[in-house]
């Protein structure tokens, strides 16, 4: 069953969300391609940090999952000790833990945290924040509102 998630309910749940994150001080931002890059973009701007970056996964083909998870791009977190990981949604989990565990690995210096908009308890990895309990799949107002076909 699929549950559309609106732009109203975006801008609320991100309003929360970066109310959670004020206190934390975040030198950057990672976001996550594709499903968390409407989210880095208005966190940034809640918070005021200039520095977003971004990684691209694919673990989903539609809403077909694949056998493995690809990881694409690189970052550049020199001089930085704090950054804050954003996606839409922590659904298996698989591609957050594989993206926090490749960050964590390859950048021992900086403080990686992780946060969503939605989260599934039967995911395999947690965010540090999230905002929603995820019960079905979400169908988000950037996947569905400006389709041209």
């Amino acid at each position: 069953m699929k549950q559309y998630y609106s732009y109203t309910h975006f801008k609320k749940d991100t309003n929360i969300l970066t109310r959670q994150l004020v206190s934390q001080n975040f030198d950057a931002i990672v976001g996550i391609a594709r499903g968390g890059l409407c989210l880095s973009h208005c966190v940034a701007e809640g918070l005021g940090i200039r520095n977003v970056q971004t990684l691209r996964t694919e673990l989903y083909d539609g809403s077909s999952k694949r056998k493995e998870i690809s990881l694409y791009g690189n970052c550049d977190f020199k001089g930085l000790k704090k950054v804050l990981v954003l996606d839409d949604i922590a659904d298996s989990g698989e591609t957050l833990k594989v993206i926090m565990d490749y960050l964590e690995t390859n950048f021992k210096d900086v403080d990686f945290k992780s946060a969503t908009l939605f989260y599934k308890t039967t995911s395999i990895y947690e965010p540090h924040f999230w905002v929603n309990e995820a019960n079905n799949w979400i169908d988000f107002f950037w996947e569905r509102d400006y389709l041209q076909v």
